[in-house]
């Protein structure tokens, strides 16, 4: 599977292709920039997922996100921004463009697994990690369309009430405390049948909680959760 990785900063890029590679095996395509990248991509690229760094010349990572949302072809494309500590606010405009997580510079390997490890689940098994189609849900729970989704909306707020306080939890060094949060929430994706959230937040090293890595994956899970609520909408 083609991994995309676009920074202008070649050592930056060189550490990040490094720790891809050491997640397992992919066929790792290089951009200088936004504009090399988008170049790539219009003359038929078509990666599996991209790593795009934030800040560069010529065209940024908010301007290469918002080009491949717009186009069919590449809409569906897993696209995860390299960003320093200071961008949040910025990250936080690109996951509403619809960016799939963010790692954060110095890498490190956790932070690259995370997005990396249902394509791994996909090459092993034929097929990667879904949601449970929300038909099955409703069955397997025995509720309707309406209650599902108080249940999703409750989840999605316990989720950003998570996001702060594990936060808080790994900054006063709380890994115990951080794991049976997390141990919760996965709990929670299990029984909602959101498959791949629940397989993102297993994927995190216990005892070797990053702040980093689990903001990504926490950030995957409320998409996940409102995938599955539109999904539900939709078939109600």
């Amino acid at each position: 599977m083609k991994v995309l990785v676009v920074d202008d900063d070649v050592v930056s890029r060189m550490v990040l292709m490094h720790l891809i590679d050491s997640c397992g095996k992919f066929d790792i395509v290089e951009a200088e920039d936004g504009a090399d990248a988008w170049q790539q991509l219009e003359q038929g690229l078509r990666p599996a997922i991209c790593f795009c760094d934030l800040r560069m010349p010529r065209m940024s990572g908010m301007e290469l996100l918002l080009r491949v949302k717009a186009n069919p072809e590449l809409a569906g494309m897993p696209f995860v921004l390299v960003t320093s500590a200071n961008d949040k606010d910025t990250v936080e405009e690109a996951t509403q463009a619809g960016a799939t997580g963010y790692i954060v510079k110095p890498f490190q390997a956790d932070q690259v697994r995370v997005h990396l490890n249902g394509f791994l689940d996909q090459a092993a098994n034929g097929s990667g990690h879904e949601a449970e189609a929300p038909a099955d849900t409703l069955r397997r729970l025995g509720i309707n369309a309406e209650r599902l989704l108080v249940y999703l909306n409750g989840f999605h707020n316990q989720l950003n009430a998570a996001a702060t306080d594990l936060e808080s939890m790994l900054g006063r060094g709380a890994q115990q405390e951080a794991q049976a949060r997390l141990d919760r929430l996965h709990a929670g994706c299990v029984t909602l049948g959101l498959h791949g959230a629940a397989a993102a937040l297993k994927s995190i090293a216990p005892g070797q909680l990053s702040n980093e890595a689990v903001q990504a994956v926490l950030v995957d899970v409320v998409r996940a959760v409102m995938r599955q609520s539109g999904l539900v909408n939709q078939n109600a």
